[in-house]
């Protein structure tokens, strides 16, 4: 059974930047003024045919209308309002619920101000090491990381301008063709951009471009798909410029730096959707059934590049399947996530112990595979996979990392991992991180969650050393 879609806050902003009356948009909307009110106070769900009508008379799709962002929103604010600098009763996930769905701009300027909060905090405690490093600039690089995540965190990691653009590109480029893609890349850069392509055995280098003197220099010692992603990068560089400027203007980042680090995100994502052309991945993926290391080898990407466009597939009326991916280093640190499902990552401290992906380091050729289950009761098929980036030279470390990979059970049909997974067994309990995690009886618990008391036993020990109470 599908769930009931309650969105009326969005028909009441819709309605309300039209300058429309309740009873001439009920009107338009083929109902009645007094149903258009229920549905606007979220007491009747809509169906399926006013779904149509109001993306008819508002001219929307329905990804505007789409409950995702309020999932996200509602994760938020649960974790912002966990935090220990709150005072008084913690509000209910209820609370919390009808918070979001009836005054969402007040949500929003909660949740700017407890960001804004966080970085104080962390620009404090930064300040005192600066202080004695003269590290000066470190303080302040927080706040743009924080602004171009959240950007990417609500636009569902999806960009339609430059998906679009980047498709048609790739098919300019023939892409699609037999030849190696780091030839097809490399012969773009030089004789449709003038742009010349070397090599340097220098072991840091990824990319280095000389505008000056047109010259794109490459790290030798990094891996075919990685140097082909730069060769993409800088393409997309010359050739997508003004789709661009003209997100990161309609964006509004409160400060340069952000723009700054947007700007380089932005090209990112471009280079992956040249690479990994929409349409012409999605069909592979479908096909496939999301064997990523399939997919790798028909793109000649890397894993991780499958792995992230993956959870990029939300393209308006040709959706893939959403997946969340994450890549974790050894020490625990999420360095990149992104989720199209209805699993959000914690803002702030770890993960969760009993996850898959912590398990990936210890066994980094071989696919892990779990049924893991959320405390709301949504189950995962979770694969991760450890991979190794080589330095390239005996004297330096390897770069090791985690990537992580789910989609909800309902998909597990498109997903060959789930082959031969016992979809009716047991899963894996596990949760966001144990500061905001429901569970009352994880073994694995580290800390109290923050929004619920507990008791300590003097006289008796448990594997956790204390009791949660409601």
């Amino acid at each position: 059974m599908r769930d009931k879609l309650f969105i009326g806050p969005k028909v009441r902003l819709l309605r309300q930047a039209k300058g429309w009356k309740l009873e001439p948009c009920a009107a338009r909307l083929g109902v009645s003024a007094s149903y258009l009110s229920q549905i606007e106070a979220n007491q009747r769900p809509v169906t399926a045919r006013v779904l149509i009508d109001v993306m008819r008379v508002f001219e929307v799709d329905a990804a505007s209308l789409d409950a995702a962002d309020d999932q996200r929103m509602i994760a938020d604010l649960r974790e912002a309002t966990a935090d220990p600098i709150q005072d008084g009763e913690t509000p209910s996930l209820l609370e919390l619920k009808s918070a979001v769905a009836n005054t969402p701009n007040l949500a929003k300027a909660y949740l700017a101000l407890h960001h804004a909060y966080r970085r104080l905090d962390e620009r404090l405690k930064t300040t005192e090491e600066a202080v004695s490093l003269d590290e000066r600039g470190a303080a302040s690089a927080l706040l743009p990381y924080e602004e171009v995540r959240d950007f990417f965190h609500y636009k569902n990691n999806y960009i339609h301008s430059l998906d679009v653009a980047a498709e048609a590109l790739a098919a300019e480029l023939g892409l699609d063709g037999d030849e190696p893609v780091e030839t097809v890349l490399e012969r773009r850069l030089r004789d449709g951009l003038g742009i010349r392509v070397v090599r340097s055995n220098d072991h840091d280098l990824l990319r280095r471009f000389d505008p000056a003197a047109g010259l794109l220099t490459l790290g030798a010692a990094q891996a075919t798909a990685t140097r082909g992603f730069q060769m993409a990068y800088q393409i997309v560089s010359a050739t997508l410029h003004d789709a661009v400027e003209a997100e990161l203007a309609a964006a509004g980042f409160r400060s340069e730096g952000a723009a700054k680090v947007c700007r380089t995100a932005l090209l990112n994502y471009a280079a992956g959707a040249l690479l990994l052309p929409y349409e012409r991945f999605r069909e592979a993926a479908r096909t496939a059934r999301h064997d990523t290391e399939q997919l790798s080898l028909t793109f000649q990407t890397s894993l991780e590049q499958v792995f992230h466009r993956l959870s990029t597939l939300q393209r308006p009326g040709a959706r893939g399947v959403p997946f969340y991916f994450v890549r974790v280093d050894q020490a625990g640190n999420i360095t990149k996530r992104h989720s199209a499902t209805r699993l959000q990552f914690a803002r702030f401290g770890g993960t969760c112990p009993l996850w898959n992906v912590h398990d990936a380091f210890a066994r980094p050729d071989h696919w892990l595979v779990q049924l893991a289950e959320m405390p709301d009761g949504v189950r995962y098929v979770s694969i991760a996979r450890g991979v190794v980036k080589p330095s390239g030279d005996y004297l330096r470390p390897d770069r090791r990392y985690a990537l992580g990979l789910g989609c909800e059970v309902q998909y597990a049909d498109s997903l060959v991992y789930a082959q031969g997974l016992d979809l009716a067994g047991p899963s894996v309990p596990i949760g966001v991180s144990c500061r905001i995690c429901e569970r009352d009886n994880c073994a694995q618990r580290a800390f109290p969650p923050v929004d619920r008391t507990f008791e300590v036993f003097e006289n008796e020990r448990r594997q956790v050393p204390f009791e949660l109470r409601r």
